[in-house]
Formats: structure tokens, sequence, C-alpha cells
């Protein structure tokens, strides 16, 4: 397990055991906002083939799904660094992953950019990993895609947004469901029937290790979500390599924006998603572990409205 080794140590460095630094760029350009994210942080990717995890739960436009601007900015910057190969890989639903494609436009942006595609749908049976997290809210765990356990290098691309179907909101850490399969299994039943949903989705971050999360703030859904929501334009871009600590500073920009009572009226550290990713080891436990960089005004004020929010919490 490549992946889980090698990402495991960047978390160790960049996580638990420092400060998380979270790269953060007030801008509503997507190249630039992705372009300057990855300038503010270590080149993961050097030399090393790459996965990209998006968000391709719909087709619905940002954020209701990963622009295609944002894929292409990402994968732009990933070569910019020495990446080698560049796949994506996804599954989508309740719409079949290969009807979310096409609405999308995805089949002609692979070939405009000479990257692969992995319909996770498609994989045959021994293309799974069995995986069962300690202290599981799962009947009996679940399976996700070998490639995602054995990647060299796995970069994940979400959206801002609130989710009104239990997960509260849906940001890095929420971006995993899609590597458990809908067609022919009941998790996504077992996921939505529990009342432990929240810590059931945190847990399937269990396996897998992203090198690295860039988030895309341009647009987000302040309530509603995931396809659909109440808009506003926040033009933000973060990154980092702490899925806790990028889901963190994305729950204060909800927050920060005026978001749902479930959001607004709890501290970020005690959300059930971050709270339980903590317990598992997936990165920080504090907010004083999150260090903000950022390399304009505009940027570091923003920043500093953040802080302050984290600082509740």
């Amino acid at each position: 397990m490549q992946c889980r080794t090698a990402c495991k140590a960047m978390e160790g460095r960049h996580g638990t055991a420092k400060k998380a630094r979270i790269a953060l760029v007030k801008t509503p350009d997507r190249k630039q906002g992705v372009q300057r994210c990855m300038e503010l942080l270590d080149n993961t990717v050097a030399g090393q083939d790459v996965l990209i995890k998006p968000n391709f739960n719909t087709s619905d436009p940002a954020p209701g799904s990963t622009h295609n601007d944002t894929l292409r900015a990402l994968v732009a910057a990933l070569r910019s660094q020495g990446a080698r190969k560049i796949t994506i890989g996804e599954r989508s639903g309740p719409p079949l992953t290969a009807d979310v494609l096409r609405e999308k436009g995805i089949p002609e942006l692979l070939e405009e950019l000479d990257i692969d595609l992995i319909n996770f749908d498609d994989l045959p049976p021994e293309e799974w990993v069995h995986v069962n997290p300690p202290g599981s809210h799962w009947k009996n765990g679940f399976i996700v895609p070998r490639i995602v356990t054995e990647a060299p290098r796995i970069v994940a691309t979400g959206c801002l947004k609130t989710h009104q179907f239990g997960g509260i909101f849906t940001l890095s850490l929420k971006l995993a469901v899609g590597l458990v399969p809908r067609r022919g299994h009941e998790y996504m039943k077992e996921l939505h029937a529990s009342p432990d949903i929240r810590k059931m989705i945190a847990e399937i971050n269990y396996a897998y290790h992203p090198c690295l999360i860039i988030m895309d703030g341009v647009d987000a859904f302040v309530s509603g979500g995931p396809a659909t929501g109440q808009h506003k334009r926040a033009n933000v871009f973060w990154a980092g390599y702490d899925r806790i600590a990028v889901d963190a500073v994305g729950v204060a920009i909800l927050k920060e924006l005026g978001t749902t009572p479930e959001i607004e009226d709890q501290p970020i550290f005690a959300q059930e998603q971050i709270r339980r990713a903590g317990e598992l080891g997936l990165g920080i436990t504090s907010p004083d572990s999150i260090e903000i960089a950022t390399s304009d005004r505009e940027s570091e004020d923003y920043a500093n409205v953040l802080r302050a929010i984290l600082e509740k919490g």
C-alpha cells in the first residue's frame, strides 16, 4: 500500500506532529486559486503518478460538482510540479457515473488534457478491498477501490457546501463517500439510515490518504446541498495535506458566510465528522494546530477573520 505509507508520512509531518499548514487564496479565478495555493505548499507529487479524486456526485454546476476549470488548473499545476501519469477516479450517485461524466463533458476534457479515467462503477470484484476501521459504526466495514489504497499519490479536490441529508457539510472528508460502491451494494442505504452517518463518513477516510487536498470555494451552498442549494459567492481557494484542518477551515468559511444552525451553533471541532476523524488519527484535533498561509493582503485579511472563528473551537 504505497500511498498509505507515503501519505501517512506526509500527514505526520504536516498534521499532528506540527502545525497543519493551510494555503488560502482569496480569488474568483479558479486557475489562480489552484496555482497560488500549490505554490504555498510543498511539492508532494514530483516524479509520481497521481490519482485525482473529484466531486462528481452529480453533474450539477459548481458547487454541486467540481468545476471543469478547476480540474484543468489542477492538472496543469500537477504537471508543472513534475507529476507523471494523471488519472481521475470517481463514482457518482444517485445518477449513474457514466451519465454524470457525459453531462459534465468529462470525456472531452480527458481528451483535451490527455489524462485517464477510472469509473469505479466498472471495477470488477477483485479490484475492491475490504476496510473495517477500529471502532467502526459500519455493520461490517465497507469496500473501496484497490487503486485508492495503492496509488503512489492521491490528490482530492472538493467544493464548499452544506449537506441536507445528514452530513451537515460536504467538504474533503465527505469526498470519501464516492469511494464506496453504490451499485449492487447496500452501503449507501446503511449510511443514510444511520444516526451515526457523520461518524461513518469520517470512517471511510481511514481507507485512503490523499497527499494534497485542493478546495474550490468560489461558489458555495450555505444551505441545502449537495447538488443544489442556497448559493453565495465566497471567492476563495484553500488547500492542505490534513483533511481535518482543511474541513475545519471550510466550516469556518461557511460560518463566516452565514449558514445552517447545525453549523452555526456547533463548535467546529465538536462536529461529528471532524471529531471522529480525529479519533481515527487522520489529522489534527484542535484549532490551534492550524497555520493559515497567504501571499497577499486580501487573503491575509480574510485569513484573520477565519482565525478568529477557528479560535472559538
